[in-house]
């Protein structure tokens, strides 16, 4: 035990080092203070990335499988990677990841973009109407999935009322047609992000300046000539924005379409991210799996690449 004596003498000398910090934090410039507080978590961000991502891409090189120990692994090269390429299944699962990217982009920009159209009139309501549009972004795509199929059942299903009501068509099963089943996992998904594309267009929407549409007036340009010359090329950059993000969640698309159709009706909906999963967890081919997976992120790498490309194209203009 200390006595009082010298917890008295080493008093001056802690109470002298925290003032030394403190003077030298208070004399740290803004940009070093920012590392000092951003640092850490960005170190432990990387880590978190970093590792996993380089790991994936040593297993694929291996055939190694998660259900048998770490001693059977072995170096087999691209082998994993000439199996996929060549492989008819792989790009059938593309095509049906292509399908429903596409589909989807388009009939979400031209929906959320028409939305944000109408509700930037700002008419009486506008602001009650755009929380209401907003709620299906709101909920989780597992929950999606469970509520929609309850709404495709073929017998008691809301959605076999509503063709119907056009004419006597009978019983429709959006997710156990094969011709159907893609177009239902479309219309969920247009449905449930359609709000997020009319989110950011909202926002270009507003930011452009009200001169703008003033000047036009003053030189009587007519409705369609503001739209072409004014708001859609001030809108463009938000849209191209809104599209790179929904290319990228709809790309590796999962637990909507899985829950909806877990890949079925045979494979016809099976898009890539869950023929990735039965690889993955079902099949224990974690090498190969692992191959498949860095295809897709270098896919996905690429073409985000290009959507960065063009949209800084358009800034610039």
């Amino acid at each position: 035990m200390q006595d009082s004596s010298t917890i008295e003498a080493q008093a001056p000398v802690t109470q002298k080092r925290s003032r030394s910090l403190i003077n030298k934090l208070m004399n740290m410039s803004d940009r070093s203070m920012a590392w000092l507080f951003i640092g850490p978590t960005v170190v432990i961000l990387l880590l978190i990335n970093i590792f996993p991502l380089l790991w994936t891409i040593y297993l694929s090189f291996t055939n190694y499988r998660a259900n048998q120990p770490t001693r059977d692994i072995e170096w087999v090269g691209l082998r994993n990677y000439e199996r996929l390429l060549n492989s008819e299944d792989i790009w059938g699962y593309l095509q049906v990841t292509a399908h429903f990217v596409c589909w989807t982009m388009i009939l979400q920009t031209i929906i959320g973009f028409g939305l944000a159209l109408l509700l930037n009139r700002n008419f009486k309501g506008s602001s009650f109407f755009s929380t209401v549009i907003l709620i299906p972004m709101m909920l989780s795509p597992a929950v999606v999935g469970v509520f929609w199929t309850y709404l495709f059942q073929p017998q008691t299903g809301i959605m076999t009322y509503i063709i119907n009501f056009f004419g006597n068509f009978g019983p429709v099963d959006f997710i156990g047609n094969v011709d159907l089943a893609p177009w239902g996992i479309v219309l969920v998904d247009t449905w449930m992000w359609s709000p997020y594309v009319m989110l950011i267009c909202l926002a270009g929407l507003k930011s452009i300046p009200p001169s703008l549409y003033e000047a036009a007036e003053v030189d009587r340009a007519s409705t369609f000539r503001k739209f072409w010359s004014i708001t859609l090329p001030m809108v463009l950059p938000f849209l191209l924005l809104a599209v790179l993000f929904r290319f990228i969640e709809n790309f590796k698309m999962f637990d909507l379409v899985n829950e909806l159709t877990s890949g079925g009706p045979g494979s016809i909906t099976e898009l890539a991210s869950i023929n990735l999963k039965r690889e993955a967890f079902e099949k224990w081919r974690t090498g190969y799996s692992s191959a498949f997976a860095i295809i897709l992120f270098v896919t996905v790498f690429g073409a985000g690449n290009i959507f960065v490309k063009v949209l800084n194209r358009v800034k610039n203009r």
